[in-house]
């Protein structure tokens, strides 16, 4: 489901100030929250219940939540 169009687009405040700092890490728990165009270009590590995944943003990203891009179960294939 998605959010409201009469509410703005979530983004975590932990977030926000990492993007304004200048540090080299960026990572993130916050998979809810919604890529903004000030993130394009970013390399974030994002957090899927058990490691961190590194994920460059690109334009197309734009809009989506960050947890769609980073997958949280991994699945086996029986080999033949």
């Amino acid at each position: 489901m998605s959010r409201s169009n009469w509410k703005t687009p979530f983004i975590d405040k932990s977030l926000l100030t990492n993007f304004s700092k200048k540090n080299k890490k960026k990572i993130t728990w916050s998979r809810r929250s919604t890529i903004y165009p000030v993130c394009v270009g970013l390399k974030l590590s994002i957090h899927n219940g058990k490691n961190m995944v590194n994920r460059k943003i690109k334009p197309e990203m734009v809009g989506h939540k960050l947890g769609e891009f980073v997958p949280t179960r991994k699945y086996i294939t029986e080999k033949k």
